[in-house]
């Protein structure tokens, strides 16, 4: 995974990269003539550091939801082949499909075998189209739960990686049980008793996500998003306009940070200033690190633990306790 040319600019990211071509023109131009420059280049460059932290620790909900969509943020193929000692990608659903939007396979992280299995977009319009942009069909959904199941059979643990904008919604799949397949996913990542690890890496976009998503510990990369629905599928069913996607996006709380506080996710894995893809393979170091992290303390508990706990964790989603002060507020209004 080589670390990519910045071919593909995000508008908060132009005023930064204009100035970093100003410092490597200078640089090129005093090299020509012979002439030291160092004290400038390095008050540009103090600049240059001081504009990138202002830019990349600011970020709106909306801009982190274009990082997260970014053309050239790492797949799950890319973090399978970085962080793998071995993998061999596995086809089929057993039932005559091959979903290319859902990859899996067996692995091997640090000689450990395990099973890998995530959405997967593509690099440019044809690899996307033939990728479905990473919407996965029932099949796809069907040929994760056959590799679950063989994880689960011979003993090795589960890592999914999430990056898709929804399930795909076409009348053909509706026609080969999309619901169906998403729900018997659910509930048969419950039953397993080997570690689960699930990481949105990307995009996470309503039961799509899901139907990968049940596990003993949900990771998010820093500047990934995970949410009910798209912002602009939100902005179009509240405010019948679908240019209000940033107001949407705000409100539904689809960082990292937000979903962390909420109690959602359970461990924010740190990126790169600039994002996973301008560093992947830094991007790559980190993961890596918090998903053996994880799971050796998954590995230390005995099966039946790890089934409650986990049943446990998603029972306790979206229960809140009032603080004192909104319980006062609450008093006042109902009198």
């Amino acid at each position: 995974m080589s670390k990519p040319k910045r071919t593909f600019l995000l508008d908060f990211e132009k005023p930064l990269c204009e100035l970093e071509a100003r410092i490597d023109q200078i640089k090129n131009l005093a090299e020509e003539n012979q002439v030291d420059v160092s004290a400038e280049i390095l008050q540009l460059e103090a600049r240059a550091e001081q504009l990138r932290k202002e830019i990349f620790n600011s970020l709106t909900p909306a801009q982190r939801l274009q990082l997260a969509r970014h053309p050239r943020r790492p797949s799950t193929l890319d973090y399978v082949r970085a962080i793998t000692d071995e993998w061999i990608e596995l086809h089929g659903d057993r039932g005559g499909y091959d979903d290319p939007a859902l990859v899996g396979g067996v692995a091997r992280i640090n000689g450990r075998p395990l099973v890998i299995l995530g959405h997967q977009k593509g690099r440019d319009t044809k690899d996307n189209v033939a990728r479905n942009f990473g919407m996965a069909f029932p099949g796809g959904y069907r040929k994760a739960l056959r590799l679950m199941e063989h994880a689960n059979k011979f003993d090795m643990p589960i890592l999914t990686f999430i990056d898709t904008p929804g399930a795909w919604s076409g009348v053909e799949a509706e026609k080969l049980g999309q619901g169906e397949a998403i729900a018997y996913n659910l509930r048969q990542m419950f039953s397993f008793t080997v570690p689960i690890i699930c990481t949105v890496i990307g995009e996470g976009g309503s039961g799509g996500a899901l139907g990968i998503g049940v596990g003993d510990r949900l990771l998010m990369l820093e500047n990934s998003v995970y949410t009910v629905a798209s912002p602009e599928a939100c902005a179009a069913i509240l405010w019948k306009d679908a240019k209000k996607a940033d107001r949407a996006a705000a409100a539904l709380k689809i960082t990292s940070w937000d979903l962390k506080e909420l109690g959602i996710i359970d461990e924010i894995v740190p990126e790169p200033t600039r994002g996973a893809h301008a560093e992947p393979l830094e991007t790559a170091v980190n993961l890596k690190t918090a998903i053996w992290e994880n799971l050796e303390k998954l590995l230390q508990m005995p099966p039946k633990q790890r089934q409650d706990l986990r049943y446990q964790k998603f029972r306790n989603m979206g229960i809140f306790e009032a603080t004192a002060l909104e319980k006062s507020k609450n008093v006042k209004l109902s009198s």
